[in-house]
């Protein structure tokens, strides 16, 4: 194994041997908890950007899974068609894996697909950095000498380079008809409005969907800064000036939202990235155990008077979803529907398909 070294900005440096791709990169370095899940974390579209710190020791060894398509065009077990991490850091990886399904190593996917993958790096430490300072933006040299561009994360527009660029429909014929704005959707919850029976019409992020026939509106995740979609809030304000349809975002759909309901959006320190987040459904003392991927929060005390927050999130009291006071209009900016994840909170999915049947 290669030696390489992780370069934040702020100049510390971890050292570690390399089990990926063999390339110098750059990007916002960040960590995620859970325990489970790299092959559904690494294809999730939302990392794009994004060097990903596996916080759990143990790396690689249950292996990948095969690159499968269902019969709707979806990927069996992973959230897109690719990698979409820049790189990603862990503690051990283990070399040798053992699962039913698996039919390569994580090493070998890295390599196949031109991605970095550092081993042998303290992360207990290396998290304790981001969490002291915030994330921050880090290379991944296999020389020290060597120099790589310098990469941007904030003021650049991720969902723009990973949205599809033009429609694409599933289960057409079906029942109701879903708009799906797809700002980085992952493939389980395509999944999971297919298995409730609508048609579900995928549209490019900032696609003016406003003329077309459907009878409700899916806001899907993705990277990046939300202040970076005007032209998507844009078209969300237009259909809501337009029409009462149900409305359902998750994560960047949240925030999506929340900016055309008159809220404004910050910053996390490091952000929300595990298995384990616990919210509380306002106005009631029932709390959830959640999945959660993003960097940026709605600031709740800035949506308009007809808005309120529909969820918290119990450990900094951030905000967790919204909802209109009196349309068929609601958000989380958790994953309800998280694979590698609780599943506590399905339920969201199932309360749009009934205002979609109201």
């Amino acid at each position: 194994m290669k030696k390489v070294t992780l370069v934040l900005s702020d100049g510390t440096r971890f050292h570690g041997k390399s089990f990926g791709y063999e390339k110098p990169v750059a990007g916002e370095v960040v960590f995620n908890t859970a325990m489970m899940g790299y092959p559904e974390s690494l294809t999730d579209p939302s990392y794009a950007g994004q060097i990903l710190t596996f916080t759990f020791p143990l790396v690689g060894n249950y292996g990948v899974p095969p690159f499968t398509l269902e019969a709707n065009k979806l990927p069996s077990f992973m959230e897109s068609d690719k990698i979409y991490v820049a790189a990603m850091i862990c503690a051990d990886y283990s070399e040798e894996y053992s699962h039913w399904n698996a039919v390569e190593s994580l090493s070998d996917w890295l390599k196949r697909e031109h991605v970095p993958g550092i081993t042998g790096v303290d992360t207990r430490e290396l998290t304790k950095v981001l969490r002291e300072h915030g994330v921050m933006m880090g290379k991944i040299l296999f020389d020290d000498d060597e120099e790589v561009p310098e990469a941007d994360y904030e003021g650049v527009n991720f969902v723009d380079k990973v949205s599809c660029k033009e429609i694409i429909r599933y289960n057409e014929g079906a029942g109701k008809k879903v708009v799906l704005v797809d700002c980085g959707v992952k493939a389980n919850i395509i999944r999971c409005l297919i298995e409730r029976g609508v048609e579900v019409v995928r549209v490019p992020w900032n696609y003016d969907y406003t003329g077309m026939d459907f009878d409700g509106l899916f806001l899907g995740n993705g990277p990046g800064d939300p202040d970076m979609c005007q032209e998507a809030v844009d078209v969300i304000k237009k259909q809501m000036s337009m029409s009462r349809k149900p409305i359902c975002g998750i994560c960047m759909g949240n925030q999506l939202l929340s900016k055309a309901a008159g809220a404004t959006i910050y910053k996390l320190k490091y952000g929300h990235r595990s298995h384990n987040q616990p919210v509380r459904l306002v106005g009631t003392d029932k709390c959830y155990i959640t999945s959660q991927n993003h960097g940026y929060a709605v600031d709740g005390k800035t949506l308009g008077s007809e808005w309120s927050e529909l969820f918290v999130n119990m450990n900094d009291g951030s905000n967790e979803g919204i909802r209109h006071k009196t349309n068929p209009w609601f958000t989380s900016q958790f994953h309800p529907e998280a694979c590698s994840g609780p599943v506590d909170t399905m339920f969201m999915f199932d309360k749009f398909i009934e205002e979609l049947n109201a």
